[in-house]
């Protein structure tokens, strides 16, 4: 008999958040597919859980999926799991999933918690509908191409990031979307957990030196319909309102910039 491959979430930092039905599912399976043998180990540790553990990842991927579906397709149950979070959601597992629907093989979730989900829940910003846009591509053709394709996106969008790319990521965002509203969760379910509430134009000048860590999701605001039908002479009036009733010059045209599409140095620019 055919066995079955199980999609096993684990905790994207605090253990106790493996679910029962999880813990229960890596006791009972015949072997592990890991992103990272090292890291699950000490999942598995936490919990009692003796069971043979193979690597599965990015570069492996495609000819260690024929290996494990083949042990899957003999009778033996697999569960894959990744470092954290829910396996194939941005990850290799997507196509160990994929493998397994080309054989006939039963794909059986067991669901646990995803960081894209969990860091929305806690941005405070509008959850009704986002796209998840996952990681940006380190090529620059294909990192402005994808940017450039989101400007007129409306809804709230969810990315991944690494810290040591988080400096340039916040100032590519700021030049293809003008100054919006983004929060960045880091550390979520960890002891260092944080939501930064912030816009794009404070971000890339308070982050610009690489120094904040940990895991990363960016949750962006989607394109406003005032954003839409805005101009720069709008956007400069706004500001020069705001120099008449006293503020200064530098001032009203970063409040500006942070109602408005525009940067702050053109605001500041057609001001003078």
């Amino acid at each position: 008999m055919t066995g079955k491959l199980y999609v096993v979430g684990t905790p994207i930092g605090n253990l106790s958040d493996l679910s029962p039905r999880g813990i229960e599912t890596l006791k009972a399976v015949d072997f592990i597919a890991a992103e990272d043998t090292r890291v699950t180990l000490k999942l598995l540790n936490h919990f009692g859980i003796k069971k043979e553990s193979v690597s599965y990842y990015e570069h492996n991927k495609r000819e260690r999926g024929e290996v494990i579906c083949s042990r899957i397709l003999a009778g033996e149950n697999c569960a894959i799991v990744t470092d954290a979070g829910m396996p194939a959601i941005s990850d290799p597992g997507q196509e160990l999933v994929a493998q397994c629907a080309e054989y006939g093989i039963e794909v059986v979730a067991v669901p646990g918690p995803t960081a894209f989900a969990t860091a929305l829940a806690v941005s405070g910003m509008d959850t009704g509908r986002f796209t998840f846009e996952g990681f940006l591509s380190v090529a620059k053709k294909s990192r402005f191409e994808h940017l450039d394709e989101l400007k007129s996106e409306k809804r709230t969008m969810v990315f991944y990031e690494a810290p040591h790319k988080l400096a340039n990521t916040l100032k590519d965002m700021y030049a293809a979307f003008g100054n919006r509203k983004i929060a960045i969760v880091r550390e979520l379910t960890k002891i260092h957990e944080e939501v930064i509430r912030t816009t794009l134009a404070e971000a890339a000048e308070n982050y610009a030196d690489g120094a904040l860590k940990g895991e990363l999701v960016l949750i962006l605001e989607g394109k406003k319909q005032e954003q839409q039908e805005i101009s720069l002479e709008d956007a400069v009036a706004l500001a020069q309102k705001l120099v008449d009733g006293g503020m200064s010059l530098s001032r009203a045209a970063k409040e500006a910039a942070a109602q408005t599409p525009f940067k702050k140095a053109d605001i500041y620019r057609e001001l003078l």
